[in-house]
């Protein structure tokens, strides 16, 4: 995530691709972001920035000419200046293209009055950065850690009271509030400088710094000489160790003082910033994640304050020689995974093989089994009085089937009886003579 210096070195180079240019006609938002239409529109206007912690502000300025005056200008020109602040979110950063290199993720577009144009975006991939038309510094933002020292240090050691300073220290340098520009990052690297550990109480780490009147004046140096004499008369020169406040104004403005080479995500060249880095993401250092669920480096103790069932995090940040370079260890990661892939199908084939022969040794053992008889046999049920026999059955006797063939022996043997005393009752009717009726109605013959 973009931190102080990133924001600033941001400003810088908006300054210098746009120093001298002219801009011309209207702000364009893409149809995919959500934030609000800069509703600015001017024949020709100029851009500089400025940055404040994490926030940066670009200044849309119309430019006035003489022949201004004499023309009319129309409703949608834009006479009086505009400001509008930036928040970069995770990945947010400025880029200066032409207009056919314009890139994907170029939420916000400033063109140039050029031929061919060029123009400044406000590029985003993930869209997790804002900005605000005639927006001011945010309010709830505290002064500037590497422009606002004096007040910056006084905001601080008069609010200790504050309930953020109940927390560990390590999410207490994340909060905007009182440190305006210090990030995940920023945060490993001072905390490792002072060696302090990483939750420990955040007053009881800052109690012992005191608001001094030079402070106010005098911008405090990383280092500060004094000069002492020793026993022997001589003048020895000692080094006095930064607190944390100073640290928290120095670290930042030595990532600046990297410059382009530093955090440049627009290039992709981390390997300066990662070889000034002596905690975050190094190799050997320990890591937790804090009660926000950020990941905090250190070495050494841990704190009283860690939270509950805290894991390490061995997320690592990848580190580069060159560009598009990789290292041995990846190479050698290569090397492994062609092997396995090489193996692996002959492996397979071996599985196919004995899955054949598997299939053909059950079908040879279903081959010898005896099939059963499904054909249906209609036979007479057996004489009681024969005597058992053992051995081997003729072919002209049916085999016991169970249940089912006594079933039905005994359904047809009902089906028999119900035939023959249909049959009877039908020689019965043919051989009864018919009766003669004869008198009155409903009356008997005599």
């Amino acid at each position: 995530m973009p931190e102080g210096p990133e924001l600033h070195l941001a400003s810088l180079y908006v300054n210098k691709m746009c120093e001298g240019l002219v801009f011309s006609g209207a702000v364009e938002k893409s149809e995919v972001n959500k934030n609000p239409e800069v509703p600015f529109c001017c024949d020709a206007y100029c851009i500089k920035a400025h940055s404040r912690g994490k926030e940066v502000r670009l200044s849309l300025t119309p430019i006035k000419n003489d022949d201004d005056g004499k023309r009319k200008v129309t409703k949608h020109q834009s006479q009086q200046p505009m400001d509008v602040v930036f928040r970069f979110g995770m990945s947010g950063f400025f880029r200066f293209t032409s207009v056919d290199d314009l890139p994907k993720h170029a939420h916000l577009r400033f063109y140039t009055n050029e031929n061919p144009r060029r123009v400044l975006s406000f590029e985003d991939t993930r869209r997790f950065g804002s900005w605000h038309p005639n927006g001011t510094w945010q309010k709830d933002r505290g002064p500037c850690v590497m422009f606002e020292y004096e007040s910056f240090r006084e905001n601080v050691l008069s609010n200790l009271s504050d309930k953020t300073f109940d927390k560990p220290i390590c999410e207490a340098l994340l909060n905007q509030k009182y440190f305006n520009g210090i990030g995940n990052y920023l945060r490993a690297e001072i905390l490792f400088r002072l060696q302090i550990p990483p939750f420990v109480k955040a007053r009881t780490v800052l109690e012992g710094l005191v608001l001094k009147d030079e402070d106010k004046n005098k911008v405090k140096k990383e280092i500060t000489v004094v000069e002492s004499t020793d026993k022997t008369g001589k003048k020895v020169v000692k080094a006095e160790t930064p607190d944390l406040l100073s640290l928290c104004h120095t670290v930042p403005l030595e990532v600046v003082q990297l410059g382009e080479n530093g955090y440049a995500p627009a290039k992709g060249k981390y390997s300066v910033l990662q070889a000034w880095m002596r905690c975050y993401s190094v190799d050997g250092m320990n890591s937790l994640g804090d009660h926000n669920g950020r990941t905090i480096w250190f070495k050494g103790d841990t704190g009283p304050l860690v939270p509950k069932g805290a894991k390490s995090r061995k997320i690592m940040w990848k580190r580069q020689k060159d560009d598009h370079d990789y290292t041995d260890s990846k190479k050698a990661k290569k090397t492994r995974t062609d092997s396995i892939a090489k193996a692996k199908p002959a492996k397979k084939k071996e599985n196919i093989k004995v899955k054949k022969e598997n299939a053909t040794s059950k079908t040879q053992n279903a081959s010898k089994r005896p099939k059963k008889n499904t054909e249906k046999i209609n036979a007479a049920p057996a004489d009681e009085n024969k005597p058992k026999t053992r051995g081997k059955r003729s072919s002209k006797v049916p085999p016991k089937t169970g249940k089912n063939t006594i079933k039905s022996q005994r359904v047809e043997e009902e089906i028999k009886t119900k035939r023959n005393s249909v049959a009877c009752r039908k020689s019965a009717t043919k051989a009864k003579p018919q009766r003669k009726i004869s008198g009155t109605r409903g009356g008997r013959s005599k």
